[in-house]
């Protein structure tokens, strides 16, 4: 008889050898062709040409592990640093909490470690010596955050207590990666919250999601439906979860930012009371969210197209490029007015590219690849007029602006881009949207690449048919709709919720 653990000594090594296969193909494509070569229909090659092409990541000889490379960690920072800002206003206080969680921590609240148990990676040696207690590497933190808690709050006055933190998680799962959208390790902020009223601790998760928002609509140009999970795609040991959704142009929804409202469920198990204002002990109401490396993975996928990547400009590090155009006899003039454009354009991070042994032309390809949001390009001509030519990345459309005017130009065209980047994300969402009343109907609807709007019941087994029948979709978010005499679309009986069901990552 196999033993489990060779089985899931199999699947990773199998793993590794897909990891290292797709690295080696996408690498060699690189090599090859400049430019991406999948259709974006073909999603899994196109991603993975992009991730290596536009030079986002890397993968590594740890199956489902991936290197952030500059350009997209720098990205990471810049949400971190907005997310931050919002979370200070509502009383967020930034902490860290160690990487490893002992067992004993892990086991106090049975319906989460069951949720977790097949991912958590442990450690139980150093060296060559056993551990006297296996040690979890964290999948998440509440099992080592909340002892602590539970010393720290004594009476109403230390509540709400907020702390957030942002670190990496592990888990193993042995699902196919993909990376930014699932791999074993990734980065997060993972903020708990302690109130004293559950009327608060609801309150608050609308202040979290609304500050996440903020970041991923205005500034990352996402449009996405906030919506209650099923209490089968609820977060293990909480009471219940509501997430930010996104669809992609195939139809496959993305899940961001989370609300978990956990109750009382965590502070029975790790005894986190407090006298209130009578001098009575009470139990606290917890609440976690967080924000992932996976949004990165969100805002590459629905905005970039086959040419490569397009990064709304609120996001870019750099908005501009000034691409010279280079003879030998009005060099020096050229590059004297690419350098008081960078000057002048200093607020967009404006930036010449003086490279001398690549040709034009591959310049222009490279930084349409990386997502340059406007590109400037000037030459002994456009001097002669006193003019540029300037061509956004959204559209590829150019025109021709006077020097004098380019800084007023470059403000409007970004201010488009950005608005525009969210405008094409909601389009392409509300386009993916149909009702079905039958579960016939929704298999048509996700092989029509889209999400379908069900009638359905509470019981978890209907799930279950439902994403057996599907080949894969499930209960994304219970929709507003009101259920009147609707019935279930799996057994029958009379629905409790519309759902909108599809296909995920």
């Amino acid at each position: 008889m196999v033993k489990k653990e060779e089985v899931k000594q199999e699947k990773d090594q199998k793993g590794i050898t897909a990891d290292k296969e797709l690295s080696k193909s996408v690498h060699q494509s690189a090599k090859d062709q400049k430019g991406i070569t999948a259709d974006k229909d073909d999603f899994s090659e196109w991603f993975a040409e992009l991730m290596i092409k536009a030079d986002l990541a890397d993968y590594t000889d740890v199956s489902g592990c991936i290197v952030f490379k500059p350009s997209s960690y720098e990205i990471w920072q810049k949400i971190q640093v907005l997310v931050d800002e919002r979370f200070k206003k509502l009383g967020v206080r930034n902490s860290y909490f160690p990487l490893f969680i002992p067992e004993k921590y892990l086991n106090k609240e049975k319906e989460h470690v069951e949720g977790f148990s097949p991912e958590v990676a442990w450690v139980e040696k150093a060296g060559d010596t056993k551990l006297g207690e296996r040690l979890a590497v964290r999948p998440t933190s509440e099992t080592i955050m909340y002892p602590s808690y539970s010393k720290w709050i004594r009476s109403w006055r230390d509540l709400p207590l907020r702390y957030n933190q942002w670190n990496n998680v592990v888990r193993w799962e042995f699902k196919h990666p993909v990376p930014f959208f699932r791999t074993r390790e990734f980065l997060w902020n993972e903020l708990h919250t302690v109130c004293a009223t559950e009327k608060e601790s609801i309150a608050e998760g609308k202040m979290v999601i609304d500050a996440y928002n903020d970041v991923t609509e205005n500034y990352m140009g996402l449009y996405g439906v906030y919506g209650r999970k099923t209490d089968r795609e609820k977060f293990a040991g909480g009471v219940f979860s509501e997430k930010v959704h996104y669809i992609m142009a195939n139809g496959k929804v993305l899940e961001g930012c989370p609300f978990h409202h956990d109750g009382q469920n965590f502070a029975k198990a790790y005894d986190i009371k407090f006298l209130d204002e009578n001098g009575k002990e009470q139990y606290g109401w917890q609440n976690t969210y967080a924000i992932s490396t996976r949004m990165l993975g969100v805002m590459f996928a629905i905005h970039s197209d086959e040419k490569g990547l397009i990064i709304p400009p609120k996001m870019a590090l750099n908005s501009v490029v000034i691409v010279p155009i280079l003879f030998e006899n009005t060099k020096d003039k050229v590059l004297k007015v690419c350098d008081e454009l960078v000057k002048e354009l200093k607020s967009f991070n404006a930036f010449v590219d003086k490279r001398e042994n690549i040709s034009v032309g591959f310049k222009f390809n490279e930084w349409e690849l990386k997502g340059m949001p406007i590109r400037i390009e000037i030459g002994p001509k456009d001097l002669e007029k006193n003019q540029v030519v300037v061509v956004r990345r959204d559209t590829f459309k150019k025109e021709f602006v006077k020097i004098s005017d380019v800084k007023k130009f470059v403000e409007k065209s970004l201010d488009e881009i950005q608005r525009g980047l969210f405008v094409k994300s909601k389009e392409i969402f509300l386009s993916k949207l149909a009702d079905a009343n039958s579960l016939e109907e929704l298999k048509k609807v996700i092989e029509n690449k889209k999400v379908g709007l069900v009638p359905l019941c509470k019981q978890e087994s209907c799930e279950e048919v439902l994403k057996a029948e599907t080949k894969g979709a499930k209960a994304l978010w219970i929709d507003n709709k009101k259920v009147k005499s609707e019935k279930c679309i799996i057994c029958g009986k009379k629905a409790d919720y519309f759902v909108y069901a599809g296909k995920s990552y």
